[in-house]
């Protein structure tokens, strides 16, 4: 939010299960040293066994330095995907890329992979990661840029199917978490959306250009 003229970031922690919004706090910035010097005593006071996030990399950090089971919001990254995909098949109309044939894949391949990824990140099963491995490897041969060049569209497309790959386990945590009472977490962060909206969008509305940092503290 802007305090006085500049941007104040702040942190909100809220518990998954109950929606009980635990911490508002004004960070001093946002990178992943700080968020986890932030995140970790809260975490160990509450007792917290699961680190629900949007789908930043740098949560996924702290998730893995302080030892957090790690779900990324589905919703999240199926708006990412979806957006992805749609580019892609925006620079396919445009014309086959010769990094495409390069590597022997058609275009009439990348479109079924894609609409497939696009099936899979909202079916959302732990075992379909056989299959994000599998479309990963079918662009495993396509080269990096060299420095100063851009990523063509077959290596942007390994990325893009790596990336998924990798992040699945963190997307599908909810299908396989209990809590200790038979708790359940629905796959995304909306609770801690609704609490953003409550405690800090709809608060900074009215006080916006009148309120000052120290009163945050």
């Amino acid at each position: 939010m802007k305090c006085k003229g500049q941007w104040l970031p702040l942190g909100i922690t809220v518990d998954l299960i109950t929606g009980l919004a635990l911490t508002v706090d004004a960070l001093s910035a946002e990178d992943t040293q700080t968020l986890k010097a932030w995140i970790e005593p809260i975490a160990q006071s509450v007792g917290a066994q699961v680190l629900v996030t949007d789908d930043a990399d740098g949560f996924k950090t702290i998730a893995d330095e302080i030892g957090m089971h790690h779900q990324v919001c589905k919703s999240h990254v199926l708006r990412n995907t979806e957006s992805l995909i749609e580019c892609f098949q925006a620079l396919l109309k445009s014309g086959e890329d010769a990094s495409l044939r390069a590597i022997g894949v058609s275009g009439e391949q990348v479109q079924a992979d894609l609409g497939h990824l696009g099936e899979l990140v909202k079916s959302r099963k732990r075992e379909e990661a056989m299959e994000l491995e599998q479309m990963h490897r079918r662009y495993l041969e396509a080269a990096p840029p060299a420095q100063g060049e851009h990523m063509s569209l077959a290596y942007r497309l390994r990325m893009l199917f790596l990336d998924r790959w990798n992040l699945w386990f963190r997307l599908t945590r909810y299908r396989s978490w209990k809590g200790p009472k038979g708790e359940l977490l629905d796959g995304t962060n909306n609770a801690c959306e609704r609490a953003i909206g409550w405690w800090i969008k709809e608060r900074y509305r009215p006080m916006r250009g009148r309120h000052q940092s120290q009163k945050m503290r």
